[in-house]
Formats: C-alpha cells, sequence, structure tokens
C-alpha cells in the first residue's frame, strides 16, 4: 500500500467523529448542540453519561493509535523510514479528528484522547508519565481543561528524559502540544475568568437545544 494513500487513510481515520455518533444512537442528538458543544469525551460524559464517555474517549485514543501501529506495516515500511511515516500517521488522524471531513471540517475534538493514541503507540513509557501527571492535576484541581494542558507540557519533557532531545518525537510533542493549548484556547480564557466547569459535573441535554458557555 502506498504511504500517500496511508496517509489519507490516517486522517479518515482520524476523522470518524465517536462522540457524534454516540449522541446520535443513545438520545438522537447533535452533541455539538448540547453541554460546551465540543465532541469530546468530557463533554460526552456531561451530556450522555460515564459509560458512553470510555467508549468514546477509548474509540478516539484508538483512532490515533491505530495508524501508527499497522499502517507501516501495510505499506511495508522498516527503521527510520517506518518511524517518520508512523509520525505522519499519527498527525494526520489528530488533524482528521480536530476538523473531520465528515462533519465538513467543523466541530471535532481538542485532539487529546487521539494525540494519547498516538504517542502510546510511539513512546508509550513517555505517555504513561504524562498520564500520572494529568491524573493528579484532575484530581487536585477538578479541571479536565487543566489536566489536559499540565499533560500536553509534561509529554516533551517526558520525552527529553526517556529518549533524548534527538529523538524525533521531541519536536513532534513540541507541536502536538502547541496545537492542544491552540484547542483549548477558550478553556485557558475560562480558567482565568474563573468560569470553567469542574470535570464530574453532568448536566442533560437542554430542552431548547442551546449550547452551555
Amino acid at each position: 500500500m502506498s504511504p500517500y494513500l496511508s496517509l489519507v487513510l490516517a486522517y479518515l481515520a482520524g476523522s470518524i467523529p465517536a462522540a457524534y455518533i454516540a449522541g446520535k444512537l443513545t438520545r438522537g442528538i447533535d452533541l455539538r448542540q448540547h453541554g460546551s458543544g465540543n465532541l469530546g469525551a468530557t463533554n460526552v460524559y456531561r451530556v450522555l453519561g460515564g459509560p458512553v464517555a470510555i467508549a468514546v474517549l477509548l474509540f478516539d485514543a484508538a483512532k490515533g493509535a491505530v495508524p501508527v501501529l499497522w499502517l507501516p506495516r501495510l505499506c511495508g515500511l522498516s527503521g527510520t523510514a517506518a518511524t517518520a511515516w508512523a509520525i505522519a500517521f499519527g498527525i494526520a488522524a489528530i488533524v482528521g479528528h480536530v476538523r473531520p471531513i465528515f462533519l465538513l471540517w467543523k466541530g471535532g475534538g481538542k485532539g487529546v484522547a487521539t494525540a494519547s493514541g498516538v504517542f502510546g503507540a510511539l513512546a508509550p513509557a513517555a505517555i504513561g508519565v504524562t498520564l500520572v501527571v494529568w491524573f493528579l492535576v484532575l484530581l487536585v484541581s477538578g479541571y479536565m481543561s487543566l489536566a489536559s494542558l499540565a499533560g500536553a507540557a509534561v509529554l516533551p519533557l517526558a520525552i527529553v528524559v526517556l529518549a533524548g532531545v534527538r529523538s524525533p518525537l521531541f519536536l513532534v510533542s513540541i507541536a502536538v502540544a502547541a496545537f492542544v493549548f491552540w484547542t483549548h484556547r477558550a478553556n485557558i480564557g475560562r480558567l482565568r475568568r474563573g468560569e470553567e466547569p469542574r470535570f464530574g459535573r453532568k448536566q442533560p441535554p437542554p430542552p431548547d437545544g442551546s449550547v452551555a458557555p
């Protein structure tokens, strides 16, 4: 299989809107019109509940991990070429999650779960450290967005410590961390104003289909 075709397949895999599908299947709603309006696991939890959120989270992570693990093999790649293309496939999956073609490039998630899947496949030890930090920040602060931002900030440091600054994943992790901060810019503003909702507060879909701020 051509690596370029595989790049398209990775983007298409990332574009599968699990949260949108979950909203339609479980409640018959467009999740973009409820809660925060975001197609991520946090909004799924608040609107649809924990079991559905876990399923969406795992699916979104798999969208990043599967292309990284399997597409280089299907393309017959090895060595540094396999690593380089695996990184490209992972980036394509993240972009697909944030800008999904199946939703006309609008209303995707913020890329955290899919990026975790990508780096879980590329650098499992580093993502393990990142997840510990993510959990501790969530436990102490109660803010999912702050935990995600902390995890994104720690990932490049974990890669430097575990793989070295010359690792090709270092620059990629910096780019992904910057991307996560960019997709969370509204959350950062709400955190600064003290308006960010804490994790664990579920909210039913409002009757008028409005989106919470």
